[in-house]
């Protein structure tokens, strides 16, 4: 993190990975707090925090809406919601797969839903999106569809 960072509230639910980054996150610059396992409720005052960070999660949410509308509630105005999710792929082709596979995906992969609609989510939650990609990373397309972006909360 740069050096403005004063602190990061964590939310994640899988308590493996933190004790596996237990030494990285003691040497780390900047103090890291575990606040939650689940972003659908959020133990954060409303208008609080300056940033959100997402990466590869919207996916496993249960109710992602409920967990966009925490991230609007506790962003100050101004504030920026920065992610990167994979979703559902535009190829309707390759979508119908994406429909396919998710119960499987889901079963398998800590409720992973590959077909989720990520940019209409974000646009439908009030957040104004500022800036998104899509793309294709590399290996099986039909798991690799991604949005990259951030949106702002006015």
């Amino acid at each position: 993190y740069p050096p403005t960072i004063r602190r990061v509230r964590a939310v994640d639910p899988d308590t493996v990975g933190r004790t596996l980054a237990a030494k990285r996150l003691a040497a780390a610059h900047v103090p890291v707090e575990f606040v939650g396992l689940d972003g659908q409720s959020l133990p954060v005052d409303s208008d609080s925090v300056d940033t959100v960070l997402s990466t590869w999660t919207l996916c496993t949410i249960p109710e992602p809406q409920r967990a966009l509308a925490e991230i609007k509630r506790v962003l100050k105005n101004g504030g920026s919601f920065h992610f990167a999710e994979h979703g559902r792929s535009p190829d309707e082709s390759l979508a119908r797969w994406q429909d396919r596979l998710t119960p499987i995906q889901r079963r398998i992969a800590g409720g992973c839903h590959l077909n989720r609609p990520i940019q209409m989510l974000i646009e439908e939650s009030g957040l104004q999106l500022a800036k998104i990609e899509t793309y294709f990373v590399a290996g099986p397309r039909v798991i690799g569809y991604t949005y990259e972006g951030v949106a702002t909360k006015l």
